[in-house]
């Protein structure tokens, strides 16, 4: 079988188009030179493992010797993962939306030989059909503009390099936002929610990690139960919805109808993270057995289906087997009394809504949203003795395909996460597994104090973006306030450094998406919008607070305003797109820290630390440390000591601290207090 350049990379995606019998080449300085030595334009393709129609288009055209021929001869064809390569991605997808398109994957765009779009579009059908044009036909006739039309040609690329590098306008040196007004645009992002199926209202619908939060945090730190009920019912539809599944354990990516029935049958890494850490938080305040379930069934997930052997985490797994969307995860009746016998199969298809006429195209998607709340522990029990048989049945069925390499950015959510979960829920297992993929990170991807983005089979690719430092730092930062390791801050810290020197954006503030020395992008993206996962500014903000906070160097604060104060123009202009800023903003403006003193050896969880688990605090600094003798110059936390001997909690709002507690009911009314910001 015939193998094109592809067969050389590691990406599982690249590695898929490998027996195309298109001329694939990888990003790169030689395929640039080919196009130019060629004087043919670039047809750039881009899209991921466990992308449908990315399937779908490679079926119909990448796959076709005929469709093949065409695109040989006159482009120099160019495949990028999105996932290993983020920073392309972003600039030819904010190039497509400069077109007026909404954008989607695959991505096709066409370059001109130095890498600059001048047109494009997502999937293209082989033939005439959904109201698009053949994929060859548009082929053909990009080729003769090309040749025939140059000055077309070069008029859009110079019209679409000008609104790509169009300079955002400038703050004023004192802008600020106050808390008011992030309670403002978060108690309209409430009222746009859904309130009997939660997610903003329409359809598809996605999890929103950044809405989300953002809610949640304002439901809680600015007393908005509107907020925080808004997220409550988004939760309890998601983890009752099809887009869980309740037998392997697991989100997809995102529903395609208004009820969070039909799943786009795709499981990311980061999806279930960021999920992971939102229920983490709602079940610290609402106790709901819903939500201690399905941690407790995700982090199952994560450990035993993502954990590559070398202890990271691995990107995805695909909505297709067999050719099929979703064929791995459906069911008909027939086949679950085979498997559980008539009087189990019946409990099952009652509760999870398995009926002969099927809810999704003839076959059921197994979901409880008929009822949202959890049955009786007895038969809660048996539909788990169920799930077990049912996932040993679904096993022995072709899976889909999983992509295995690892990315320094969404481990970084995934070790947040981990490590918050085994914190609340006295796991020091889920935490040891957490610092097993932050040594995987630390000793495998990141050379000569520079991250790299993704690794596969001993392999590096893609340089580290500001996501992989800021996710990163991030899950230092957690993992040091876990386990109190020395080492884990210091690693935050040079990370930060290194961000700071590479990434800042001089005379404006906050950070590229790419460093300053990064030489195969056309340019430096600078935004602070969140996509499916937060923006690096945004979480910048929030590292650097919590950096403050543990070593009370000014220079933290300073680098947290400054990039809050970069992006407001675009804060006022689209507050929607930027809930990740925005909740940062909140810990910015109002810092909460919370510490506990407890000179135990060998240290045991205290009741004190018991009640702070059992209270919400979204972005809080938390520690359990000894004693204070450690303490860094100018922190408030200077000279507190345990009372008697005993574990003594201290809550801090800002540079003041509360009297020393003792007593867990005292700490969470005092907890409470602090946090609940009043609003002008």
């Amino acid at each position: 079988m015939t193998r094109n350049r592809l067969a050389d990379e590691t990406s599982p995606y690249l590695l898929q188009h490998k027996h195309n019998p298109v001329h694939w080449w990888a990003w790169g300085p030689e395929a640039l030179a080919e196009a130019q030595a060629s004087n043919r334009p670039i047809l750039l393709s881009v899209g991921y493992a466990a992308c449908h129609w990315c399937h779908v288009m490679a079926h119909e055209s990448f796959e076709d010797d005929a469709t093949a021929a065409v695109m040989n001869e006159l482009f120099v064809n160019i495949k990028v993962d999105r996932e290993e390569r983020p920073d392309i991605d972003a600039i030819y997808m904010t190039a497509l939306h400069s077109l007026g398109e909404q954008g989607g994957w695959p991505l096709t765009m066409f370059l001109t030989p130095t890498a600059e779009p001048f047109w494009g579009g997502t999937y293209f059908p082989k033939g005439q059909r959904f109201g698009r044009p053949s994929f060859e036909g548009v082929l053909k006739e990009i080729s003769r503009l090309y040749h025939t039309e140059p000055g077309k040609v070069t008029g859009n690329a110079a019209a679409i390099r000008e609104r790509l590098t169009e300079r955002r306008p400038l703050a004023q040196p004192d802008a600020r936002i106050e808390v008011s007004s992030i309670a403002k645009v978060a108690s309209s992002l409430a009222r746009a929610v859904d309130p009997v199926r939660g997610g903003l209202q329409g359809a598809p619908k996605f999890p929103q990690f950044s809405v989300f939060w953002l809610l949640w945090q304002a439901g809680i730190r600015f007393d908005l139960p509107e907020a925080r009920e808004a997220v409550l019912v988004t939760l309890r539809n998601i983890c009752q919805g099809g887009i869980y599944d309740h037998i392997g354990g697991g989100f997809a990516r995102y529903s395609v109808d208004e009820q969070w029935l039909v799943p786009h049958f795709e499981k990311m890494l980061y999806d279930n993270a960021l999920l992971l850490q939102l229920l983490t938080e709602a079940w610290r305040e609402t106790q709901d057995p819903l939500f201690c379930q399905r941690i407790t069934e995700t982090v199952g997930w994560l450990i035993t289906e993502m954990r590559t052997p070398e202890g990271g985490f691995a990107s995805s797994y695909d909505a297709d087997s067999e050719g099929e969307e979703g064929k791995f995860y459906v069911w008909t009746p027939a086949q679950i009394r085979d498997v559980l016998g008539a009087e189990d199969a019946a409990l099952f298809c009652r509760i999870y809504d398995i009926t002969d006429a099927g809810n999704f195209e003839g076959h059921n998607i197994a979901n409880r949203l008929a009822k949202l709340a959890l049955e009786d522990f007895e038969t809660e029990q048996k539909l788990i003795e169920c799930h077990g048989k049912l996932h040993g049945f679904r096993a022995r069925r072709v899976p889909p395909g999983w992509d295995d390499k690892v990315l320094a950015d969404w481990n970084g959510l995934a070790i947040v996460a981990l490590a918050e979960a085994g914190r609340v829920f006295g796991r020091p297992d889920w935490i040891g597994i957490a610092q097993g993929a932050f040594a995987l990170v630390t000793d495998k991807m990141c050379v000569g104090g520079r991250l790299w983005h993704a690794y596969r089979a001993g392999q590096l690719r893609g340089p580290g973006t500001a996501s992989d430092y800021a996710n990163m730092i991030a899950a230092a930062l957690s993992l040091h306030q876990v386990t109190g390791a020395a080492s884990t801050l210091a690693q935050a810290r040079a990370w930060e450094a290194t961000l700071h020197t590479h990434y800042w954006i001089a005379g404006r503030g906050g950070y590229a998406l790419t460093a300053d020395d990064t030489t195969d992008v056309i340019l430096r993206t600078e935004v602070a919008s969140d996509d499916a996962t937060p923006n690096a500014n945004g979480v910048m903000v929030a590292n650097l607070v919590r950096l403050y906070g543990l070593t009370a160097e000014d220079h933290y604060m300073e680098r947290a305003s400054s990039t809050l104060r970069a992006f407001l123009p675009d804060v006022a202009e689209r507050a929607v797109a930027h809930t990740g800023l925005l909740a940062s903003a909140t810990d910015l403006n109002a810092p909460m820290q919370v510490v506990i003193v407890d000179p135990a050896t060998p240290h045991k969880a205290s009741v004190l630390e018991t009640a702070l688990a059992a209270i919400s605090l979204p972005g809080a600094l938390r520690q359990v440390v000894a004693d204070t003798s450690q303490v860094p110059p100018g922190s408030p936390l200077a000279g507190k000591i345990a009372v008697d001997g005993k574990p003594t909690a201290y809550v801090c709002e800002g540079g003041t601290c509360s009297l020393p507690l003792t007593d867990r009911e005292a700490l969470r009314k005092e907890v409470i207090r602090v946090r609940t910001i009043a609003r002008p």
